[in-house]
């Protein structure tokens, strides 16, 4: 795994997904503190995946799937 290109990923990515639970749970009516802090929750854990699945990919695109070699 490219750990280096996981990071800058999951920077954009757990944005995004983070933002994207957060318009849906205050759309719902869910607009208090706990129910924020669990859709901040809910949206970080979905970003992982998403950031495995994308660095992967780029990773064998480029060639450097196991990032820096020295």
């Amino acid at each position: 795994m490219n750990w280096p290109l996981f990071a800058v990923i999951y920077i954009i990515a757990g944005t995004v997904t983070t933002g994207i639970v957060i318009i849906g749970t205050l759309i719902m009516g869910f607009d208090e503190i706990a129910h924020m802090q669990i859709a901040v929750a809910v949206g970080a854990a979905a970003s992982i995946p998403i950031t495995m699945f994308f660095a992967k990919k780029i990773g064998s695109i480029t060639g450097n799937e196991d990032g820096h070699k020295v």
